[in-house]
């Protein structure tokens, strides 16, 4: 097991690295954040298999870097840049996300969405209804149009937002 685990770990962690550092490019410059979301949060939780199988493996090299100091000063600037991303976030009050508000629209009858989008449900029907969308009635959501129509939800809401 002990060869097997020398051959991959190294191999895995570059790999699931790569794929964590190209999908978090993506979506800092949102570029097809559909696609990436969730690769990214996945394969970055997996990643931290191969990320600790490493760090057990090399524990002699690790203990050089405690006793020497040289793991103190990079570990203590990465959690000074994590904080400066939480605490204000956490003062703020801001716990949800913008993908989240995304979704939650698209799961919400066109009804009560309408207002939110500044029209009303039958402009809104008569709208999706002009973009040849499926629509059967003002009770149904972005998403269930979305499915009918074979269209991406979040297309779909970009299309009806109202122009600033």
């Amino acid at each position: 097991m002990n060869g097997f685990l020398g051959r991959v770990t190294t191999p895995f962690t570059f790999g699931l690295f790569a794929v964590s550092a190209i999908s978090g490019l993506a979506l800092f410059f949102h570029l097809g954040s559909n696609l990436f979301h969730s690769m990214h949060e996945w394969l970055s939780l997996l990643l931290l298999v191969p990320f600790f199988v490493h760090v057990w493996r090399n524990w002699g090299a690790m203990k050089g870097y405690f006793r020497r100091g040289s793991l103190i000063v990079p570990l203590a600037l990465s959690l000074v840049a994590a904080a400066a991303f939480a605490i204000p976030a956490a003062m703020q009050g801001k716990t949800g996300s913008p993908r989240a508000a995304v979704m939650l629209m698209t799961q919400t009858p066109l009804d009560n969405l309408a207002p939110v989008l500044k029209t009303t449900p039958d402009a809104l029907r008569a709208n999706l209804l002009q973009r040849g969308y499926k629509v059967a009635s003002t009770a149904d959501t972005l998403a269930s149009v979305a499915a009918a129509s074979g269209a991406p939800a979040i297309k779909l809401l970009v299309e009806v937002m109202p122009s600033r």
